[in-house]
């Protein structure tokens, strides 16, 4: 069996949101609190960087080219030459975006969080191509991980202080969501539910933050497959490469001591698990 590989040295501060772009064969990833968005070829091993001028919580393929930035104060569009404009602009004090993700109509699920993740002070909302903002639930702590089922029907959901990934059922055609009900707990001691991704069998794989590891559930909510990952604050997970068949793995450094640091030298790379599974192509933002 696999294990996991480093992927690209990096030291970021609050690693994120991995996700697979078919068009350039590369995978997006992000620093949070260091305000950038990476692409790494897998191909050549390169990263490249760019700087946005606020926290982002999530960046994903556009079908026109570029991506679409859930940002500290709204949605805004990237297009492929760096030129960029708010599809929705809201700041709220104290308050930052977190993770996001598209579902198969190309509609954004993007979530926010309060700084100092106070409960109820979070977000979801759908934001449509034309600047639509559809919200879904507002008494969230920590919006995170966001992906559904094979054929779209279960939406799969982290608010990461509950220990949970919940699930609902969902409407492919409308994007309403009902009947939220716990999927899978987290037990003490095991870190807490952060991003999340669906695999083509319809199992869900969970990073745990300060869990340092990755785990998969079957679609009854049985755990399957843990894997360990050496950095405690494991963020999220997506699968990528050409098949479509490597799960991508972030992590963090923010809040670690320098001790801790020494004894995690990974801390702030990404990561990948060769070979774990079959992925379901990522759906790019239609606007």
């Amino acid at each position: 069996m696999s294990e996991v590989e480093l992927a690209f040295k990096a030291d970021a501060i609050l690693g994120e949101g991995p996700g697979w772009d078919p068009v350039t064969a590369r995978l997006i990833w992000l620093d949070i609190l260091g305000s950038r968005v990476h692409w790494f070829d897998p191909a050549t091993g390169r990263d490249t960087v760019m700087a946005t001028e606020q926290h982002i919580g999530a960046a994903k393929a556009r079908a026109g080219g570029g991506i679409v930035a859930n940002l500290r104060d709204g949605v805004g569009l990237y297009d492929a030459d760096g030129a960029f404009r708010w599809l929705h602009h809201e700041p709220v004090p104290g308050r930052r975006a977190n993770d996001a993700a598209v579902d198969a109509a190309g509609t954004l699920w993007a979530g926010t969080m309060r700084y100092d993740e106070a409960p109820g002070g979070g977000t979801l909302a759908r934001f449509l191509p034309d600047g639509t903002v559809v919200p879904v639930l507002d008494d969230v702590a920590v919006s995170n991980g966001t992906d559904w089922s094979p054929d779209g029907t279960l939406m799969y959901y982290v608010d990461s202080p509950t220990r949970r990934v919940d699930v609902f059922d969902a409407d492919p055609g409308t994007g309403e969501i009902r009947k939220r009900r716990p999927f899978a707990l987290i037990e003490d001691g095991a870190g807490y539910p952060d991003g999340l991704t669906v695999d083509a069998e319809g199992c869900v794989w969970v990073a745990l933050w300060d869990g340092g590891a990755v785990r998969r559930y079957t679609p009854d909510g049985k755990l399957d497959r843990v894997v360990a990952v050496p950095a405690a604050r494991t963020t999220a997970c997506a699968f990528g490469g050409p098949r479509l068949t490597d799960l991508y793995i972030t992590t963090a450094t923010v809040g670690l001591d320098a001790g801790t640091l020494a004894g995690q030298p990974l801390a702030g790379s990404l990561l990948v698990l060769p070979d774990a599974g079959q992925g379901m192509p990522d759906v790019p933002f239609a606007g």
